[in-house]
């Protein structure tokens, strides 16, 4: 148990029957009134995102949760399968755990959340940024970079994102995972 005071950005708790990650949170103490702490709190089976408030001092059941770093393998009708880099234990999952899977490749690591007592995988996170190589786009325009025009293109993975013209076929680029955006062109 842990009461408001013991908030902190990624803190598991019991509340409504139900997982919850604190997003963020705020200790607000009016100048009339009690004090209260507005939190924002992600749900781990469901992924949704609500806004709490919580009466200063409240207890709180706290979950104990473990992030196991996995390297992903390949994906098939059961799921996406999975290898424990200490152990070498393979697991699957769906792929409603995963937050991007759309960007996962072979060999790829992830760190996958398990609650602790009942050993229940949770979430699976993919990195921030991966470097993928684009496998088809139209041809690039040399020395375009002032503009930002971008084109389609289509990254190893099958997944189309939207790259500048002077991208090229070949190329390698950073990804970030978690808007689904080109960030930069990766010098080999």
């Amino acid at each position: 148990m842990a009461n408001t005071s013991d908030f902190r950005n990624g803190l598991c708790i019991k509340f409504n029957h139900d997982l919850y990650s604190i997003v963020e949170f705020q200790h607000v103490k009016p100048g009339k009134g009690a004090a209260f702490v507005r939190t924002k709190l992600k749900s781990l089976t469901s992924g949704k995102v609500i806004d709490n408030t919580f009466n200063a001092g409240v207890k709180v059941e706290t979950v104990r949760i473990e992030r196991r770093k996995y390297q992903f393998l390949f994906k098939d009708d059961s799921g996406y399968h999975f290898m424990d880099s200490e152990t070498f234990e393979q697991t699957f999952l769906p792929e409603s755990l995963i937050t991007a899977p759309q960007f996962l490749k072979e060999g790829n690591d992830v760190e996958v959340i398990f609650h602790a007592e009942e050993e229940k995988a949770l979430e699976c996170e993919v990195p921030a940024f991966v470097e993928l190589e684009i496998t088809y786009t139209e041809p690039g325009i040399k020395g375009d970079t002032a503009t930002n025009a971008t084109k389609k293109a289509t990254v190893e993975t099958g997944t189309e994102i939207n790259v500048p013209l002077f991208i090229n076929e070949g190329d390698r680029v950073k990804i970030d995972t978690r808007s689904g955006s080109y960030v930069e062109r990766v010098k080999s």
